[in-house]
């Protein structure tokens, strides 16, 4: 698996990585390790991969939702609610 990430180094000299790019990261190493259960030869254990890949998975969702709840809130229109703002 050949992996690029777009770190940003903050002043202080702390890494920072897109949550997007590690909820990827996170849900491409699980698609992989199910191929590779898939094998006949693999020797894993298919309930221990499915395991860890519910595992990955719910890291994955865990962290998009942190993102979207600090997504700032925008007024909508008059009598509507509040919209997130995406900032993509």
């Amino acid at each position: 698996m050949h992996v690029t990430t777009s770190f940003l180094r903050l002043p202080d000299g702390h890494l920072l990585l897109p949550a997007a790019e590690v909820t990827d990261l996170l849900r491409r190493l699980a698609a992989l390790w199910i191929e590779s259960a898939e094998s006949d030869d693999s020797g894993l254990a298919p309930d221990t991969v499915a395991a860890l890949v519910g595992a990955l998975t719910e890291v994955a969702d865990n962290i998009d939702a942190e993102c979207i709840a600090l997504m700032p809130v925008r007024e909508g229109p008059a009598g509507e609610d509040p919209v997130r703002e995406d900032r993509d």
